[in-house]
């Protein structure tokens, strides 16, 4: 496979410590597993996955030992196939819908036998895919994480160049910095990338901020037009008194220093762990906290663990490895000693029914404790990127997101397409995946309406 960019990550990182948890599958295993499946008609795992893979085309061409055939059927529907079998919520998406879940049975592996396929795929730098006739149209994505990589392979497949503006000195976005290494290692990310660009005529500009190093006037006026696929900003800081001590941390930022930064650890004096929310952020961390070997890994969440919008099957395995659940608290101030974190503390909350919408939380007076714990990692949220939104001309926004055409991913600026986390919030890689290739051939009907 052709190297289309040098990134040099440090040796001695931590995510290294951190299994993988879905090791890859023997190819006896991919036969023997492909050959459950039943194949069904209807597909029910297809109509689960929102970039539409055909699950049981790809299971029979691994059940004839025909991967090539199975890798191409995977990435002509989701480039980001291989990402995607790592860290889909297979749970709850094509793996929730597996009809076997109806014998009472155990679903197909199919995010283990698509890995199988698109792996091969990467190893082997198996090209698929040619570029479309050259269009002469040039198109800017702000971005380098899923979705401005879907939009930008979809567009080359329809003939036009692109060029891939990232402010960070590695690609790949969230799949690279943000998901938890136990399930996608940076090196792995960054793989992926390097497959993707293979198809030729994307240029990749590291380190290339829009809004410092380029601005968006400058895009609007040198491009045909603009795909912005930014995904989120920096974590929402704790509000609790006293957490600016070190040893309070964002999730989004303790997750990028265990993945990226050589010699980054966990100070051997900490045991104690809290961490903050109750999302897949926050369920990510305390599961890394516990392999990482801190004794004791409390999630401190404002709700019930019923309300916990994070995945059901991501905390009971965090609960089986030894974490700790503490509903109901809020924490009101951080305790610490000559500058180091000694503890929280925290007051319960109960929730108060609102008519037609979800219940408020409220603190209880007088039920204020104290958790001890030597580290606090914050998982409530990102900011939006309102100072770039505002930037381009006559974009619309709808609390912090950005409002598309959701058929063909369009702004309000004719020129300009979104998709991805500034547009629904923060959902997963898939979506972003599908979003991109939606914004892509919205881009290219935009282009044919031109003419």
């Amino acid at each position: 496979m052709a190297i289309n960019f040098e990134i040099d990550l440090p040796e001695e990182r931590l995510e290294g410590q951190l299994p993988d948890h879905k090791p890859p599958m023997t190819a006896h295993e991919v036969v023997a597993e492909a050959n459950r499946c039943l194949y069904c008609f209807d597909a029910p795992c297809t109509a689960a996955c929102p970039t539409s893979v055909d699950v049981p085309e790809f299971i029979r061409q691994l059940s004839t030992e025909n991967i090539e055939g199975a890798a191409k059927t995977i990435l002509q529907s989701n480039i980001l196939g291989y990402s995607c079998a790592r860290v889909c919520p297979v749970d709850v998406l094509c793996e929730g819908s597996c009809v076997y879940h109806q014998l009472n049975e155990k679903p197909i592996a199919i995010g283990r036998l698509q890995r199988h396929a698109t792996e091969f795929a990467l190893d082997t730098g198996l090209r698929i895919f040619t570029p479309g006739p050259d269009s002469g149209r040039r198109v800017a994505l702000i971005g380098a994480g899923p979705a401005s990589l879907a939009c930008a392979f979809e567009l080359r497949l329809l003939g036009h160049s692109c060029v891939l503006f990232e402010a960070r000195p590695t690609p790949g976005g969230l799949n690279t910095n943000g998901i938890a290494p136990y399930k996608l290692p940076a090196a792995d990310a960054i793989r992926e990338v390097d497959h993707l660009l293979d198809i030729g005529g994307i240029e990749l500009r590291m380190g290339a901020a829009v809004g410092t190093e380029v601005t968006i006037g400058e895009l609007l006026q040198d491009f045909d037009a603009v795909f912005v696929g930014v995904g989120l900003g920096l974590d929402t800081p704790l509000s609790a008194a006293g957490a600016e001590v070190e040893g309070v941390v964002g999730a989004v930022e303790w997750i990028e220093r265990m993945k990226l930064e050589g010699g980054y650890t966990i100070p051997g004096r900490i045991r104690s762990v809290a961490v903050i929310g109750g999302g897949n952020s926050a369920l990510d961390v305390v599961r890394e906290m516990v392999e990482l070997g801190i004794e004791n890994v409390t999630l401190v969440y404002r709700r019930d663990e019923a309300g916990m919008p994070g995945y059901g099957h991501e905390w009971v395995k965090a609960k089986q490895w030894g974490a700790r659940g503490l509903w109901n608290t809020l924490p009101s101030a951080v305790l610490s000693e000559n500058g180091a974190v000694t503890g929280l503390r925290c007051v319960k909350t109960r929730l108060v029914a609102n008519e037609g919408g979800r219940a408020s939380v409220e603190t209880i007076a007088g039920s204020e404790f104290e958790l001890q714990c030597e580290m606090v990692v914050a998982a409530i949220g990102q900011s939006k990127l309102t100072e770039l939104f505002g930037a381009i001309p006559g974009l619309e926004l709808d609390g912090g997101k950005v409002v598309i055409d959701v058929l063909s991913g369009q702004t309000a600026n004719e020129k300009v397409f979104a998709g991805g986390d500034c547009v629904n919030g923060g959902k997963e890689v898939v979506n972003a995946a599908h979003d991109g290739k939606v914004a892509a051939r919205g881009i290219d009907a935009y282009f044919k309406s031109l003419q």
